[in-house]
C-alpha cells in the first residue's frame, strides 16, 4: 500500500537500541545520582559547579535546536562513571551536554560533512570554551567528528527516555508515544486514522514540526498515566523505533 513507503520515514529507529555511554569529565556531587520519589530525576535538573562556575541545568521541549561546535571523547573515559551514575561506553550513541536534562533524546548534523547521529544525553560536558556537545566515539566516527574532532553542529531535541541502569526515571509533563513520523500530511493523516483508538484507550494525533529544514508532521498516541505505562507500551507493541515524548 502507498502509506507504507512513507512510514519508513521514522525518526529515531536507533532510540531503544541506546545502551549506556559518556562520561562525566569532572566529579559531582554523588547525591546528584541518587533515585528520588520527585518528579525529575535529581541528575537531571540539579545545579553543579565546575571549576567555580555554577551550571543550571533548563528543561528543552520537542523541536528545540541549538548550534555551536562539537567535540568527541574516547578511550580515556571508557568504564569510567558519567554524571548520572551510568559507565561510559565509548562504542554506544551518547553525549555530555551542560544543561540539557538527563536522557534528552536529540539529532546531531555536522554542518560540514551533512551526517547526523542520533544520541541520547547522560553526562555533562564539554566545559571547554565555544563548545556545545561532546559526543562518544561512535557518536562521532558516525558525523565524521572522529577525524576532525571538532565541527560546527545543529542539535535538534527529538525526545526523552527515562531509563538509567534498568531503573525508570519521572520526566516533568504529560507522556505521549512518537509512532511515526512523514513528510506528507496525507501519509500522517493515514497512520493518524489507522492507528486512533489503540488497544481501546489511546489517542493519536499529528504535531507539526520541523526536520532537516522542512516541515514534518509526526503522529504521536497519547492517553498514558504514566511513563512507565508508555514504556510498557512501547516494549509490547508493534512500533518500530517508537519513543517517548513530553509536553510541558
Amino acid at each position: 500500500m502507498k502509506y507504507q513507503s512513507v512510514t519508513n520515514t521514522f525518526i529515531a529507529v536507533l532510540i531503544l537500541l541506546f545502551s549506556s555511554g559518556c562520561t562525566f569529565k569532572s566529579s559531582v556531587d554523588d547525591s546528584s545520582v541518587k533515585n528520588t520519589p520527585s518528579k525529575t530525576h535529581e541528575a537531571s535538573m540539579k545545579p553543579y559547579k565546575i571549576a567555580g562556575k555554577t551550571y543550571y541545568p533548563t528543561q528543552v521541549s520537542i523541536g528545540d535546536t541549538m548550534s555551536g561546535v562539537a567535540s568527541w571523547y574516547g578511550k580515556d573515559f571508557h568504564g569510567k562513571k558519567t554524571a548520572n551514575g551510568e559507565t561510559y561506553n565509548m562504542y554506544a550513541l551518547t553525549a555530555a551536554h551542560k544543561t540539557f536534562p538527563m536522557n534528552t533524546i536529540v539529532k546531531v548534523t555536522n554542518k560540514r560533512s551533512n551526517k547526523t547521529v542520533i544520541v541520547r544525553i547522560n553526562d555533562r560536558g564539554p566545559f571547554v570554551a565555544n563548545r556545545i556537545i561532546d559526543l562518544s566515539y561512535a557518536a562521532a566516527k558516525q558525523t565524521g567528528l572522529d577525524i576532525t574532532g571538532t565541527a560546527p553542529v545543529v542539535i535538534e531535541v527529538l525526545g526523552f527516555e527515562g531509563v538509567k541502569n534498568g531503573d525508570k526515571s519521572v520526566l516533568i509533563g504529560d507522556f505521549d508515544v512518537q509512532i511515526g513520523a512523514f513528510k506528507n500530511l496525507s501519509g500522517a493523516q493515514f497512520y493518524k486514522k489507522e492507528h486512533n483508538n489503540e488497544k481501546g484507550r489511546y489517542e493519536a494525533f499529528i504535531k507539526e514540526g520541523w526536520h532537516d529544514g522542512g516541515k514534518i508532521y509526526r503522529v504521536w498516541l497519547r492517553g498514558f498515566g504514566s511513563e512507565t505505562e508508555a514504556r510498557d507500551f512501547i516494549s509490547t507493541s508493534k512500533y518500530q523505533g517508537a519513543f517517548i515524548v513530553r509536553e510541558k
